[in-house]
């Protein structure tokens, strides 16, 4: 009998391990997303420029989260002998691979709004230290109930802040991060001229589409692999994901009218705001959730424009996770409740609580990081050097090289 209970706990441990595996190879494939995103938006000119970048920030990001953040959020550090660190499946290894992806996001998600104007050097330092600072610290606040925050909702307000797979955690925190440093940088030469806006172009909308269907299929590993174990697998997690992302292609289609840019960010809106939620809501509440999420993308991404031209966000990176984000944490707080059709375990004032806090976090965190590092080494290129392009500037190559035979 003990032989067998131990075949079958030996089978639940590799299950395991192969499941958030399995998520964790669907997070990292999503950083291709977010550079064809980026490519297809960017001008022809910085093309190179943003692929390189993802790329780098990510090798970045693993570094710095391995030696330092996943110590600084959980505790734990990877320096015991590989018999050790291999017990169990090595399942600890293959978490620690799956967090790092939602990790390394931070720095994609800030690429996209800095686009075409920032140094490349100083822009890796800087999306070392939100790795390894801004977003550990806030990670183990919430999902390792560090500094006694949770604890404090629970005792206050009813319940804990409930974040599932990141709406807040790892969405509204690069959003706002992001939203700091387009300020910090300020606004791409030429764009603002004679009082008006002078709107550039995406230069490849198949390239931005695909960079879009890439997110959006691994955002189901995002969301449905956040459970970390067979056990806690939610078909209810996956429903609402689909509904949500549903929800903002309907509403960027009709407020959008009809333009490929918002359709395609429209369902990367709605599966930002429903990770908070997606295993609570009931998938009437994530529609919702997911509506509003791409109506508020349109809405706020257009006004951005043409109100505040000096806030250059390139992709809109802000309105969609940093504020679709903060969304998603506050709904999680109203379709979670029982007499909205949710399981519960939830209140309104702890996810409001929770999720400001968030943007608190990231908006102190992100101007010190960025304005320090600007008065070290200069964030922006030269004007002359943004004129001829990040491609050429920096990597000494374009995207097309005609002269090549």
């Amino acid at each position: 009998m003990e032989v067998a209970q131990n075949h079958v706990t030996a089978l639940i441990s590799g299950t395991d391990t192969l499941f958030i595996l399995l998520g964790a190879v669907m997070v990292f494939a999503m950083h291709a997303g977010f550079a064809f995103l980026e490519v297809g938006t960017v001008r022809h000119k910085n093309q190179v420029n943003a692929l390189v970048k993802i790329m780098s920030d990510f090798g970045v990001s693993a570094l710095v989260y391995f030696f330092f953040g996943y110590w600084f959020a959980y505790g734990v550090t990877f320096f015991d002998s590989a018999a050790v660190l291999a017990e169990n499946n090595g399942y600890e290894l293959v978490k620690f691979f799956f967090l790092m992806t939602f990790a390394a996001a931070i720095p994609a998600i800030i690429s996209g709004g800095v686009a075409e104007r920032a140094r490349f050097n100083p822009m890796l330092i800087a999306a070392g230290l939100c790795v390894g600072f801004v977003y550990p610290f806030f990670e183990g606040l919430i999902w390792n109930a560090n500094y006694g925050f949770q604890d404090w909702l629970a005792s206050n307000f009813g319940a804990v802040f409930h974040d599932f797979a990141g709406s807040i955690v790892v969405h509204a925190v690069g959003g706002w991060i992001a939203f700091a440093a387009v300020i910090v940088l300020g606004s791409r030469h030429g764009r603002y001229r004679g009082g008006k806006v002078v709107a550039f172009a995406p230069s490849n909308i198949p390239l931005l589409a695909l960079g879009a269907w890439i997110l959006s299929v691994g955002w189901f590993g995002f969301n449905v692999m956040s459970a970390q174990t067979i056990e806690g697998i939610s078909g209810l997690v996956a429903m609402n994901s689909l509904m949500a992302m549903v929800g903002g292609i309907l509403s960027s289609l009709v407020l959008g009218r009809k333009d490929p840019g918002f359709i395609h960010n429209g369902p990367l809106a709605g599966l930002v705001a429903v990770c908070a939620g997606s295993d609570i809501m009931h998938p009437i509440g994530a529609l919702v959730t997911g509506l509003v999420a791409g109506g508020v993308f349109v809405w706020l991404f257009t006004f951005v424009q043409n109100k505040f031209p000096r806030f250059d966000d390139v992709l809109g990176v802000w309105p969609l996770h940093g504020v679709c984000g903060l969304w998603g944490g506050i709904a999680a707080g109203i379709f979670g409740l029982e007499n909205l059709g949710g399981l519960g375990g939830v209140t309104f004032a702890s996810q409001l609580i929770g999720s400001l806090t968030g943007v608190i976090i990231a908006v102190v965190g992100g101007f010190v990081i960025y304005n320090v590092v600007n008065s070290i080494s200069p964030l922006r290129m030269t004007e002359d050097e943004e004129f001829n392009g990040a491609d050429l500037t920096v990597h000494k190559i374009g995207a097309t090289n005609l002269n090549n035979n």
